[in-house]
């Protein structure tokens, strides 16, 4: 059945980006909190889940394809399916008795087809809508990804802990789960399929496979000639290399046994304290750092966010020494830590925007995000056996001392002090 011919935003643009959102944080979050319950070892765990990082770095390899073949509303309900499949095989591979390897295959096929689906959908996005459009819709896109974030690493990990509760049996609770979110992400599939609207700019770009290597040659090339790429690159890198090891390692230390030096919490209160809590106080964070952006421009508020980002990271290691029982503590600094680190985020975005500007500004933002996430992967990767080496007292400690570099290549970075900043 054709969707209408005119579609209005409001009826796709919110679960567009829930359908966006939702793997993602099923991938990179809530797989760790699944492996802990199933007692996979915390260096184990941050490493394969760490690897998982790998599709959403290298995507600007594969996103011109996107262009290339089929148009992007193609795309993206065809890439809705392949997700909710592959979190159907979730389901099922996490009660058999390789669940390890054979939840990995399948947390690998979606995280090829949720950073796809990226690709396609921010792309619609910018097709699909007017320039005036895409400024008002551009706040309800970013809050309902957010959302998608709360419901998978807030509800569904408390469902999945109340759920286990009952039943005894972590491995049937997470099938449960993963089996839901399935039929909610096919649903989707469906509904997009339906009422995505039919742009007419939104068409395969036809170009011959020797001008299609010599263009994409080119927008790699540009991206490399920036004035100052070498540390704008090693900024991107290392501006989150404390936060890249501790993130993956906050979840298994509010999880594990206090004996073990964790703080014994149950799925439902991680999910609640870390997952929604957390998650709100990091969205108000963000929007109060785009907000004063406007008003200062970037360049004002480098080491403000820089700080904000890192020094709130001492929490963890507060948390670590004194193991508090009391939730609201533990809680409230949660909360301060993630809104410290929405507020630093928000210098962060706002200078990938001012490191891809010219003439192939998509492309080379693709990219920047790609350095982005590799500057993510790569400390996740050894982050849980560091803290198996050091426990979680000393581990935190580290986390603090790996934030000094990035206080140093900001010294050095390339900025315009008016950019970011509101004019008349």
């Amino acid at each position: 059945m054709a969707a209408p011919k005119k579609t209005s935003p409001w009826s796709w643009v919110s679960t567009l980006y829930v359908a966006e959102g939702l793997p993602y944080a099923l991938v990179m979050s809530v797989s760790l909190v699944l492996y802990k319950n199933l007692g996979v070892p915390n260096a184990q765990n941050t490493f394969f889940v760490g690897l998982l990082y790998l599709p959403w770095v290298i995507k600007p390899l594969w996103s011109p394809a996107v262009d290339i073949l089929k148009t992007r509303r193609v795309w993206i309900w065809t890439m809705q399916i392949l997700v909710g499949a592959a979190l159907a095989g979730v389901a099922l591979a996490v009660t058999t008795t390789h669940f390890l390897a054979a939840t990995l295959a399948f947390f690998w096929l979606l995280a090829f087809a949720s950073a796809t689906h990226d690709v396609a959908a921010d792309g619609f996005y910018l097709l699909a809508l007017t320039e005036h459009d895409q400024a008002w819709f551009n706040g309800i896109r970013t809050t309902c990804y957010r959302v998608a974030g709360i419901l998978a690493k807030g509800q569904l990990v408390i469902l999945a802990g109340i759920l286990a509760a009952q039943s005894n049996n972590f491995s049937g609770a997470w099938s449960l789960v993963f089996g839901l979110v399935a039929a909610i992400v096919l649903l989707l599939a469906i509904y997009h399929r339906w009422i995505l609207p039919r742009p007419a700019n939104d068409q395969p770009i036809v170009v011959g496979s020797k001008k299609f290597r010599s263009e994409f040659s080119k927008t790699f090339t540009a991206f490399f000639q920036k004035p100052n790429i070498g540390i704008a690159l090693l900024f991107l890198l290392i501006y989150r290399f404390g936060e890249a090891q501790l993130m993956p390692v906050t979840q298994l230390f509010l999880l594990d046994a206090k004996t073990h030096g964790g703080l014994g919490l149950t799925n439902a209160q991680v999910g609640f304290i870390y997952n929604t809590v957390g998650l709100i106080a990091l969205i108000t964070g963000g929007l109060l750092g785009g907000f004063v952006i406007a008003q200062r421009g970037l360049k004002f508020w480098l080491w403000p966010m820089l700080l904000a980002i890192h020094l709130p990271d001492a929490v963890f290691v507060w948390l670590a020494a004194a193991q508090p029982q009391n939730l609201f503590a533990i809680g409230a600094g949660i909360a301060a830590e993630q809104f410290g680190y929405g507020f630093g985020f928000a210098f962060f975005m706002l200078y990938m925007i001012y490191l891809a500007r010219g003439a192939h500004a998509t492309a080379h933002y693709a990219l920047c995000t790609g350095f982005m996430a590799l500057g993510m992967m790569v400390p996740g990767l050894w982050s849980g056996w560091l803290q198996s080496q050091l426990g979680y007292k000393i581990f935190f400690v580290w986390v603090i001392l790996a934030t000094i570099p990035s206080f140093l290549v900001a010294i050095k970075i390339p900025l315009e002090p008016a950019f970011g900043k509101k004019t008349n």
